[in-house]
């Protein structure tokens, strides 16, 4: 959780006023809607302040005159005033709610297309609930920016502005009275801003650091009622939560006291529109019906400035988000791909790594120690070492999900970094240790949604991996939809399909990281002649934990503490007496310990 915090305070570098001209582009393509949205707004605003008019009107013309008919007249242009303002309003709202979406859906669309070309290395700083707070919670606060905040406060200024002209031309003295609360609400206001801004900035990551923590202990709910960690996670659960609690109790708190004196304030100028104003109506001055309309105007003044102590809180969470969506799409932390990438039709010759250095962390702690090894083209070969050694990494490097620091990788003769990346992993299949299924049927998940892969081809590759045993069983077969992360299925069901999902594509390079490792013995024992049928010819990596599924490849490269050293195929490493035969040994020994078989 450390080093995800200090991902986010390295986004925060971006300045408020940096973020908010960085959001103006996002609205250039709907000016012409947001011109006819103003002047609606504009528009329903004058409409607004024509209603305390037509009440003083009512009063001092029509109630003191005796003119019930005049009075009936004043009466349905009051309402015809209210009717007009309301579609007016309702026309600009609705307007300005498809544009804020449609902004934030191609705002959200940016976002996640940026995520996608992010390298390994980022997402292993940064937890998944952090980058979906960036994508889902800070997009949502700036829709609530354009749709919202925006337009009240516009609408706020309007109203003001229109406000004040229309008492002044009606009574100077009284328009005086009034104006006294503007620098002392204005200053109130400037001070809420510069003290919350900073509480509300705080409160937007120990939020991001809830969903994060959410997101993770949810996902591991089963781990953690194994382990029966329940109550030490409510603890560390209880303790984020009071991060995020302190500061926010002191923002809202703040809120409160704002909000009390506003309503005094109101109060306040209320009493003395009525003091002052009452005498200057008693000595003819002023008429009862003007009075009654600046008392209507002071409240109408007031309810802007309510929105306005509302939406600061709105406008601060939506700079913070802003700040961090910004910072995210500014990384650049991508895999870069070569200015004139060189075509690369497939392996014709071999897999070369050349004096290979490499450490996660950039820094003396290497993973891999001067790795040179090559693997000619359709051969099978295999990494063998304990948990750590450095086998994934090897893998890692070939797809480039990392550079090495130091080396080179090769395929026939041309550096990984001088090939596109597509083209490049578009010519290798991989079947992960770790497997990960997508919403969606199990059809899909084979193709990961391609359009190119017909349903023969899809059939064929489960039927090699003896996938199509289990599927063919299912109500929907191909179109049977998976629960989350395919939890309606076996583990070794799951493995099985990750075989398949590799082998569709026909790649020419085959990894396989412990392939087998999620397969039961009478399943392992299913497809061991169809990947033996699929390595041969093809040029085949495979990284192993059980010793006994590598024994019948060309050959074994030992990895240790990022070195490789040993190298040969497996009789000849046990006639060695080296590193690879302790190893072998120690495994047989377990196994027989349990009661298996020698392989």
């Amino acid at each position: 959780m450390e080093s995800a915090y200090y991902e986010d305070e390295k986004h925060d570098g971006i300045g408020s006023r940096q973020a908010l001209a960085r959001l103006l582009p996002l609205l250039r393509p709907h000016r012409g809607w947001l011109l006819i949205c103003f002047l609606l707004l504009a528009a329903s605003k004058v409409i607004f302040l024509v209603g305390p008019n037509l009440i003083r009107h009512a009063i001092d013309v029509d109630i003191a005159g005796r003119d019930y008919r005049g009075l009936i007249g004043t009466v349905l242009l009051y309402v015809l005033a209210q009717g007009v303002f309301l579609i007016t309003n309702y026309l600009f709202r609705i307007r300005m709610e498809v544009i804020g979406q449609r902004v934030m859906i191609g705002l959200r669309r940016r976002l996640f297309d940026h995520i996608l070309r992010l390298s390994v290395s980022f997402f292993d700083r940064n937890p998944i609930g952090r980058l979906m707070a960036r994508v889902e919670s800070d997009t949502e606060a700036l829709r609530k920016l354009f749709t919202n905040t925006v337009v009240a406060m516009i609408g706020a200024v309007l109203l003001v502005v229109g406000m004040f002209v229309w008492m002044f031309t009606i009574s100077p003295p009284l328009t005086a009275v009034v104006a006294i609360i503007v620098p002392v609400v204005s200053v109130a206001l400037y001070f809420y801003h510069r003290v919350t801004t900073p509480k509300w900035l705080e409160i937007r990551k120990r939020m991001a650091d809830v969903t994060a923590s959410l997101t993770e202990y949810i996902q591991g709910t089963e781990i953690i009622q194994i382990f029966d960690r329940a109550k030490e996670i409510r603890r560390r659960m209880n303790e984020i939560n009071r991060r995020k609690y302190q500061p926010q109790l002191k923002a809202e708190l703040i809120v409160v006291v704002m909000f009390n004196f506003i309503f005094f304030m109101e109060t306040f100028i209320i009493a003395l529109v009525l003091y002052f104003g009452g005498r200057w109506a008693g000595a003819g001055d002023l008429t009862i019906g003007t009075l009654v309309m600046f008392i209507t105007y002071v409240r109408m003044f007031f309810e802007p400035v309510h929105i306005a102590a509302e939406e600061i809180a709105v406008v601060q969470k939506a700079i913070a988000g802003a700040k961090r969506i910004f910072g995210l799409l500014d990384t650049d932390e991508a895999i870069s791909e070569p200015e004139r990438p060189v075509e690369w039709p497939g392996l014709n010759s071999e897999i070369t790594f050349e004096n290979v250095w490499f450490s996660y962390t950039g820094d003396d702690n290497y993973a891999l120690r001067d790795v040179s090894f090559t693997i000619p083209r359709g051969k099978r070969y295999a990494l063998a070492g304990v948990t750590g050694g450095g086998k994934s990494t090897v893998i890692n490097l070939l797809l480039r999900f990392y550079d090495p620091q130091k080396g080179r990788i090769l395929v026939d003769g041309i550096d990984i970094r001088e090939i596109s990346i597509e083209g490049l992993r578009s010519k290798i299949g991989l079947v992960l240790q770790d497997i990960f299924l997508f919403p969606g049927n199990i059809g899909s998940n084979i193709t990961l949604s391609a359009g190119d892969f017909d349903h023969d081809r899809v059939v064929d590759a489960c039927r090699k991996v003896a996938a199509d045993r289990f599927i063919e069983s299912m109500p929907d077969r191909y179109e049977t939809e998976l629960s989350e992360r395919g939890a309606n299925i076996s583990r070794g069901e799951r493995q099985l399909l990750s075989f398949a999902r590799a082998l569709v594509s026909d790649p020419e390079v085959l990894i396989l990281d412990e392939a087998t490792s999620s397969v039961d013995p009478e399943t392992e024992r299913l497809i061991q002649d169809g990947l033996a049928t699929l390595m041969r010819g093809r040029t085949s990596i495979v990284i192993a934990h059980r010793l006994s599924t590598i024994l019948n490849v060309d050959q074994i490269m030992v990895i240790r503490e990022g070195e490789l050293i040993e190298r040969g195929r497996h009789d000849e490493l046990l006639a060695q007496g080296g590193y690879y035969s302790k190893l072998f040994q120690l495994q047989f020994s377990s196994a027989n310990g349990m009661g298996v078989n020698r392989p």
